[in-house]
């Protein structure tokens, strides 16, 4: 059957049906329908309820404007809250359900704030929750949470996918009305690169919504062949779908195209949608303009529409809202609403015409100099009431009233760099300021160019002059010219409640109430009645809130100003923004060059900032981690191990004053470093704290090799750019990170040093003589292949860094482990290198954590006093000198079984265990198979005098409920004189 308000004609595909449902029940529409568009042709006009009073709502209007029509989409995984019905593409299964609204949307429980309206008015909630205090947590706070929102989640992990992506163009041409369209061909035709973008499937604007002809044809007809010509241009890209949601920086405009929304679920391996990044030389904005209400009492009941749209779904979608409808308008646009809807057999109940010389009508009764005054019907408008020229009431039936009070010009994108619209009194309306984006022209309607012939004359006009097109200008279609002239009405005075902002339930009175308590300014207008603050971003609220503001305080409406908008154009799916960065690539995930070969040696993984490292190797018999760690450590040091240590920041220092950089850099000296050493280095905040330790190797006069730890490469390579051009610009330095160029392994061990002989050309000479500890140097391996070299320690064993280019570095592990199966080479991961830098009494992560100093961490004599370098004059400060400053200091406990846990506090042998008495805290903590026990590292009040006392470890926050005795001793658990490391 058909349905009942569904009429001839359209742009729908009456060849297919298609079946959908909204709560529960099943309904029929075509290809082409919107949700709201099929629903209002099954005599569906109830569709949502407001946020505050919980008002029965229909749509208002048949576009992303919309503030009622807000539904929930598909179910499960896929549920999509806060959808706008009026722009929801209809297809086959299709199931959609009212939000906001319990039990059901006609019986509404929360409705009864309606009946609560005088309490609740604007400003209620600055008033209500600040006393008692003490109810905010308990009460308040609890309450606004569970009232809050709109649409409710599913709680379970969107299935679908979604993308970023780059496209650059000479010309973005923003909406595809008369003016966008106009533009296109004319820049298309020119051969310059071209994107077209809109916000609807089906290109055209107000083109599709119309009757009236464009080149002796109708003008859906001349749209869509205007289309299929850019179409066949392949310098022209065309982008339905496609919402521009932001004008940013340096012509770069945000756009998200929705490649699937349209569809049950998207096809195999195709996102849902696309974040768009288009780099446009120029950008011709033609958004269009919104046509805005008129504020009456009870203005919002479902069937009350804007007249445009109410023309949109009678020619578009061939959709009735009712049988019998009635128009409230200022200007000639309202009847051609009537027009159109009676030449569709659409009965007119009247147009009542606030204009005194309103033009007649023949078929239909047009009231002249009235007003609509009231309306009623409880889930839908069914009366009308009038007050007529002579003061007399009248009451008419309809079952819609669209509503028309002129038409503001969509001036968003204009605003969003900080430019303002400016007040055209002319058309009694905002439009662009003369502050715009850089490259930014606006044509069309968004112009304030209203009629087709002006907004087609506006277009081919703004792109031949943002391409700097000669020549005569093309021949324009002939299309309707009629001028257009706008009479303020904003709402019909002596109103009790009339809203504005139907989302939010802001009233005419609201506006006033704010007036009243001082609240005057836009912007505090906006946040005391959240007049525009709805997901519509008030395009069709802000104008009658700023006009009724304005009479209120007696000024014009530019005096008193408007507000500006801000990105997103329109609500924006959170997904998308995110892009495919979310789960595991929430980040980028970089892979070490011997990744793929540890994956094949059964390695565990661990994230460590932006890189996946080997935490360990566990081997067949192995059944806990710790096995496989303490194998991996007591094999190193037995004969030979091999890490991966590719993730050290490294960056290259070049040129003559290279030296003179690093001596500023770092808190010891650099300056007179031998060309072919390196020397370990701490580099200081500004504030005198440790911001990083690390190497530095000098390979020329001019040439150094800085290592840094993993998590502070970028930070460190950032400060050394903020020295390079700030404090040093003169200084001939450069700098460059080579993080990922180079694959370094870390080979450590007693027959470290013979593994490498037999890698190591022939010519290269690493004996200890010739190669001693903290040398380096530029080599050759394999035959040939340029390496670097360093002889430096990190476990306590005599080692060596061994660097290639990265491409090399899969196949120099594999060398490495071949080579080294005489001495049972052992790969060894991240958890044993930190215990073997435990043992050894390095300072890592744990201790360079933003609030120690080189005292602090036993490196007060490396703070150089003959030389001036960043922060080491703040590092001086009594407050960071004091005699019983935290150090760092060894720790084993008395009981060799007992536990040491990372983070627990040190308290004296005796006394309180209180905040006040702590003595210090553990940093680091780990099984050592070494020393057959737990050990750690710690700061401990004046530590450096304190070794072979015994403390009281607690920690109240883990698992450690007991208190554990533990020594103080050095740091350095193995060789601490050194001996191995030089061997």
């Amino acid at each position: 059957m058909t349905p009942k308000n569904r009429l001839d004609g359209g742009q729908i595909d009456r060849n297919t049906t298609l079946s959908f449902s909204f709560d529960g029940k099943q309904y029929t529409g075509h290809p082409g329908d919107t949700l709201a568009s099929a629903l209002l042709a099954n005599n569906v006009r109830l569709m949502g309820r407001s946020f505050k009073y919980h008002r029965p709502r229909g749509p208002m209007t048949a576009g992303s404007e919309e503030p009622n029509a807000i539904v929930e989409l598909r179910s499960g995984a896929r549920q999509e809250p806060n959808t706008r019905a009026t722009t929801a593409e209809l297809f086959d299964g299709l199931a959609a359900r009212s939000q906001n609204r319990w039990p059901s949307l006609k019986f509404d429980v929360m409705s009864i704030n309606d009946r609560f309206s005088n309490f609740l008015t604007a400003g209620f909630y600055y008033k209500t929750f600040m006393w008692p205090a003490a109810f905010w947590e308990k009460l308040y706070e609890p309450i606004i949470r569970k009232a809050a929102g709109l649409g409710s989640l599913s709680m379970q992990a969107d299935p679908d996918d979604y993308d970023k992506g780059f496209r650059h163009c000479d010309l973005l041409i923003v909406g595809a009305g008369p003016a966008g369209l106009s533009a296109a061909l004319t820049a298309g035709r020119s051969g310059r690169q071209v994107i077209v973008a809109d916000e609807d499937f089906r290109m055209g604007g107000r083109l599709n919504a119309e009757t009236f002809e464009v080149a002796d044809m109708a003008g859906a007809d001349w749209a869509a062949q205007a289309v299929a010509e850019l179409s066949a241009m392949p310098n022209v890209r065309l982008m339905p779908r496609t919402t521009v949601i932001g004008a940013f920086d340096h012509g770069i405009y945000g756009a998200v195209e929705r490649i699937s929304d349209h569809l049950p679920t998207p096809p195999t391996g195709k996102p849902r949608q696309i974040l768009w990044r288009i780099y446009s030389g120029q950008t011709l904005l033609c958004a269009g303009a919104t046509e805005r209400p008129i504020a009456f009492n009870n203005n919002d009941r479902p069937g009350i529409m804007l007249a445009a749209s109410v023309r949109a779904y009678v020619n578009r979608w061939a959709a009735t809202p009712a049988q019998r409808v009635a128009i409230f308008t200022n200007n000639d646009d309202g009847h051609r609403t009537a027009r159109d809807l009676h030449a569709k057999g659409v009965k007119v109940a009247a147009v009542i015409d606030t204009r005194a010389d309103a033009p007649g009508a023949i078929d239909y009764e047009v009231l002249s100099g009235a007003q609509v005054v009231d309306t009623k019907g409880r889930l839908g408008v069914t009366f009308v009431e009038l007050k007529l020229a002579d003061g007399n009431s009248r009451t008419i039936e309809c079952g819609a009233l669209g509503v028309s009070g002129g038409w503001n010009p969509n001036v968003h994108l204009t605003c969003h760099q900080r430019g303002r619209p400016q007040w055209n009194g002319a058309l009694a309306a905002f439009v662009p300021g003369g502050t715009l984006p850089p490259g930014m022209i606006v044509a069309g309607a968004a112009n304030g160019a209203f009629s087709t012939h002006g907004a087609l004359k506006s277009g081919a006009d703004a792109a031949r002059k943002a391409l700097g097109l000669e020549g005569r200008a093309p021949e324009l279609p002939q299309a309707e010219d009629a001028p257009v002239t706008q009479t303020p009405f904003w709402y019909v005075e002596g109103c009790s409640r009339a809203w504005l902002d139907q989302q939010n339930d802001v009233t005419v009175k609201d506006v006033k109430l704010s007036h009243q308590e001082g609240f005057r300014s836009v912007e505090h207008l906006k946040r005391y009645t959240t007049l525009g603050m709805a997901t519509d971003q008030g395009k069709t609220s802000n104008m009658g809130g700023l006009a009724i503001m304005a009479e209120l305080a007696g000024k014009a409406i530019p005096e008193v100003g408007t507000t500006v908008f801000r990105p997103p154009y329109t609500p924006t799916a959170i997904g998308v923004l995110a892009g495919r960065m979310r789960g595991t690539e929430f980040h980028p995930t970089r892979l070490t060059p011997s990744h793929y070969w540890a994956q094949e040696r059964g390695a565990v993984f661990v994230e460590v900032g932006n890189w996946l490292r080997a935490q360990w190797f566990p081997l067949p018999g192995e059944t806990h981690w710790r096995q496989s760690v303490d194998r991996e450590v007591m094999a190193t040091r037995a004969s030979v191990g091999v890490c991966d240590c590719t993730t050290l920041g490294k960056i290259d220092v070049q040129g003559v004053d290279a030296a003179a950089f690093l001596n500023k850099l770092y808190c010891n000296g650099f300056a007179k470093l031998a060309v072919g050493k390196t020397r370990y280095g701490l580099m200081l905040r500004e504030d005198g704290i440790a911001m990083d330790d690390g190497t530095a190797a000098r390979l020329a006069e001019d040439h150094f090799v800085v290592t840094t730890t993993t998590a502070n490469a970028g930070k460190v390579y950032q400060h050394m750019e903020f020295v390079r051009q700030c404090l040093m610009p003169d200084a001939d330095v450069q700098l460059i990170s080579t993080t990922e160029a180079w694959a370094q392994f870390a080979v450590a061990g007693p027959n470290s040093r013979r593994l490498l002989q037999k890698i190591v050309d022939p010519d290269v000479d690493i004996s200890n003589d010739a190669f001693p500890f903290m040398a380096c140097g530029n080599i050759t391996v394999c035959g040939g292949l340029r390496a670097r070299l360093f002889r430096i320690s990190f476990s306590g064993e005599l080692a060596f860094e061994i660097a290639v280019p990265a491409r090399y570095g899969d196949a120099l592990m594999r060398r490495l482990m071949a080579e080294g199966e005489e001495f049972d080479v052992t790969p060894y991961g991240t958890e044993a290198l930190s215990v073997m830098r435990i043992e050894k009494g390095h300072a890592a992560g744990n201790e360079l954590n933003g609030t120690t100093t080189a005292l602090n961490l036993g490196m007060g004599r490396m703070v150089s006093r003959s030389k001036d370098s960043i922060g080491s004059k703040l590092s001086e400060r009594p407050g960071l000198n004091e005699d019983d400053a935290l150090m760092q200091v060894g720790l084993r406990p008395v009981s060799r079984d007992d536990k040491i846990t990372a983070g627990g506090i040190l308290m004296r042998a005796d006394g309180p265990v209180d905040a006040a008495h702590s003595q210090g805290y553990v940093t680091s903590a780990a099984f050592s198979p070494t020393l057959g026990s737990m050990i750690g590292l710690g700061f401990l009040k004046d530590g450096g005098v304190r070794t072979g006392e015994t403390l009281r470890l607690v920690s109240p926050l883990t698992d450690l409920t007991v208190e554990v005795e533990v020594e103080v001793v050095s740091p350095h658990f193995v060789d601490p004189e050194g001996e191995r490391l030089r061997a």
